[in-house]
């Protein structure tokens, strides 16, 4: 059911199949993308990555063609790239390996096998996505507090976060504005039970009504 399309007993390279091979890839591409796209904020240049890169590693796998000095030297080469990158969140890491091991798939011919996979796949991204199945109880924050240089900020918020947060980590302190403020920047996880403005409030009157930000957490942990 699940057999290659490239003949194995042959090193010849059949144009028909890499064609084939080839049409399939870019189809499948654009579907891992459209469902970054649908689950994910994300940029059209990750987008066409996506969907360029099952053809990529196809055409690596079908030019190494079970040579394993040429597969080591892929190896290397994909080893150097993915040094020189940037990492991202888990969302895009686990998107890249996904249009990989389809690219993989496809390289040896095993088209069927590559389009059901892709099919399992997104169904699970698109079912995990819309439903809650992983609710966390408290949902990460950064927190950015500006005050005054007089203000000992060391527990000077304590009584506030015992009151309204879960968590709270204090992982940056900075000057700015010459010295004569301080910027706080905190991991913080309020409690269910919060009212956000009720909390904002509660700093300002304690930092002198400077600037407070409480935004989504963009920290995430990588596998």
């Amino acid at each position: 059911m699940f057999n290659s399309i490239f003949d194995s007993s042959s090193s010849a390279l059949d144009a028909k199949s890499i064609l084939v091979s080839s049409s399939v890839a870019i189809l499948l591409g654009l579907v891992i993308a459209f469902t970054h796209l649908k689950t994910s904020k994300t940029s059209k240049n990750f987008l066409i990555t996506l969907t360029i890169l099952p053809l990529l590693v196809e055409v690596v796998m079908i030019m190494v063609n079970g040579s394993l000095g040429t597969s080591i030297a892929i190896l290397g080469a994909f080893s150097l790239i993915r040094f020189r990158s940037i990492a991202g969140n888990s969302k895009e890491i686990s998107s890249v390996f996904f249009a990989m091991a389809i690219g993989l798939a496809l390289g040896m011919g095993h088209i069927l096998f590559a389009a059901v996979i892709t099919a399992i796949v997104v169904f699970l991204i698109l079912f995990l996505s819309k439903v809650n199945v992983f609710n966390l109880s408290a949902q990460p924050q950064t927190l950015q507090i500006t005050i005054p240089e007089d203000l000992d900020y060391t527990g000077a918020f304590n009584d506030i976060f015992k009151k309204y947060a879960s968590h709270v980590e204090l992982v940056n302190s900075r000057t700015t504005n010459m010295g004569s403020l301080y910027q706080l920047t905190y991991d913080i996880n309020l409690k269910k039970t919060t009212n956000e403005k009720e909390f904002l409030d509660a700093i300002r009157v304690r930092n002198s009504n400077l600037k407070v930000i409480l935004s989504r957490s963009t920290r995430e942990t990588l596998i």
